[in-house]
């Protein structure tokens, strides 16, 4: 699917999601379900008579969770669901195909008659979610649902309840459901994650193993963690222990509140090592009642596409660090363009939070409602602006292909020009024409300097730079020739910088290269 923004990932092998089948893009070494599980239990040391402690437990450190698990143990739920698998036609079988008279074919024949004529088979998980309405909204994880052909919730009395699907978000993985019962259901309220501080007391309640509740406590490892899970990743790390089948479930603060929903562990073998992640609350609420209300999400669109700012590309900009999120491109027509956005610009502020990471962009804009207007702080050409941004809706602007839409020109240039040599950096440079456009498959509305030649361990063979691709702008000066491009290199040396920042298209996909200008 593709998303508003683009953004960069470092694969990491031993995540593993917890759920009854990998989620698409999540990077990940098993399937587990996961929940925070039971904290190592610590051995009191008596501290030697010469040593005198400098730190104490605090105050309001628990001597037991069990009242607060009785007022919430109520309202959280498991969930099982059932899926048909096998059965009718054998899918994912194909037929071989013999010679006929085969003696094979009668075997074959016989074979799948029987396939088809075997009843499908039904396929049983199970996980955890956390009732947020008496009338009957339960929250869960969406790979705890994903595929699932019926939904049971089974209440903390073992009450079992057919559950409708409201709807679900991959993107975050959510998923909220919808039962009916007689009387009002016991409920749970949402917290303030942004308040929680590494070192808080959490308790999980799940259901691991299909044992029943169970409860689990630890203490915030860490916050905004990015494990590669999605574009909008800012989860919260516990110690708490995360066990299959426990997916879903609510991690609470000793106020009773829910601040996450556990979703993740990191585990070479499956089993919890005491890293678990839950999902901040204050992204699930907004994104529980975007699909309550509306049965979907509705995110707000930027319509940018952006990249890291490294410290190569700062220096290129002329920043005085690497921070922000840098335009590589801007879609036509969407609230960006309207409002004066250019690639080249560095966002380094959404309204009064401030943008130090790429990744953080994305998570902001989404939670920001569809119609907003926002002051965006820029940085171009080294200067600082407020420029005025009204949101549009992502999942309208996915609807109506706004997203991989590009501008057309006339594309009447034909006859194919000399190429320019710039051997020393590692390529060959032509103007674009027509002929070079078709034989290259450059898209329509691409200007620019086409790249005909790479020379292998050079600055722009080490940048991965190919040939196909089309230079768009040096140090945010747009180039029409191999001159202009060889003209803005040689002003760069002149100024004794060690690099200079090119604006690449690939296939009609905007990105920012800072080049090195030292040997190859």
């Amino acid at each position: 699917m593709e998303q508003e923004l683009a953004y960069e990932r470092n694969r990491r092998s031993t995540l593993t999601m917890v759920g009854v089948r990998r989620l698409a893009g999540w990077l990940l070494v098993g399937i587990v379900l996961m929940i925070p599980g039971l904290a190592a239990a610590q051995t009191a040391v008596e501290p030697s008579p010469t040593v005198e402690l400098t730190a104490r437990a605090p105050a309001g450190a628990p001597g037991s969770f069990a009242d607060l698990v009785d007022t919430l143990m109520p309202a959280v739920v498991n969930i099982s669901t059932t899926q048909s698998v096998g059965g009718e036609g054998a899918p994912g079988l194909d037929i071989p195909q013999f010679p006929p008279g085969s003696p094979f074919q009668e075997f074959f024949d016989e074979f799948f008659d029987r396939q088809q004529r075997e009843p499908s088979r039904r396929a049983t998980s199970l996980g955890s979610g956390f009732i947020i309405d008496p009338e009957g909204y339960v929250v869960t994880n969406f790979h705890v649902i994903e595929g699932a052909d019926e939904i049971t919730v089974v209440l903390a009395d073992d009450t079992n309840l057919v559950a409708e699907l409201v709807g679900r978000d991959e993107r975050t993985d959510i998923a909220v459901l919808k039962v009916e019962a007689d009387a009002p259901l016991p409920s749970v309220a949402w917290g303030d994650s942004a308040a929680i501080r590494v070192g808080d007391w959490v308790v999980a309640i799940g259901n691991p193993f299909g044992l029943g509740g169970t409860v689990t406590a630890g203490i915030v490892s860490a916050r905004a963690r990015d494990i590669n899970a999605g574009p909008y990743d800012d989860f919260i790390q516990t110690d708490a222990s995360i066990n299959r089948g426990n997916s879903g479930g609510p991690m609470f603060n000793l106020d009773g509140a829910v601040i996450g929903i556990n979703t993740a562990i990191f585990s070479p073998s499956g089993g919890s090592i005491g890293i678990g992640f839950a999902i901040p609350s204050n992204l699930a609420e907004n994104v529980a009642a975007q699909i309550i209300e509306f049965g979907r999400t509705r995110r707000g669109w930027l319509g940018v596409r952006i990249q890291t700012v490294t410290d190569d590309i700062a220096e290129g900009l002329g920043l005085g660090d690497s921070r922000g999120a840098l335009v590589a491109s801007v879609t036509p027509t969407g609230p960006a363009e309207d409002a004066g956005i250019q690639p080249g610009d560095v966002i380094v502020a959404f309204g009064d939070e401030p943008i130090e990471e790429m990744r953080e962009l994305p998570r902001v804009v989404a939670e920001t409602p569809v119609g907003s207007t926002i002051d965006l702080r820029v940085i171009r050409r080294g200067e600082e602006r407020t420029v005025q941004v009204t949101l549009g809706e992502l999942e309208v602007a996915e609807e109506e292909g706004l997203l991989a839409a590009l501008p057309s020109t006339d594309d009447s240039v034909d006859g194919k020009a000399d190429n320019g040599a710039l051997q020393r950096l590692g390529f060959d440079l032509a103007p674009l024409s027509g002929e070079l456009r078709r034989q290259y498959d450059v898209p329509r509305g691409t200007e620019g300097v086409l790249i005909t030649g790479i020379l292998e361990d050079s600055p722009a063979g080490n940048e991965g730079l190919q040939p196909g691709e089309v230079i768009v702008e040096v140090d945010q000066e747009t180039v029409e020739t191999p001159a202009d491009v060889a003209a803005s290199i040689e002003a760069a040396e002149e100024d004794g910088r060690g690099s200079v920042l090119l604006l690449i298209s690939r296939g009609g996909e905007m990105r920012f290269i800072a080049l090195s200008l030292g040997a190859g």
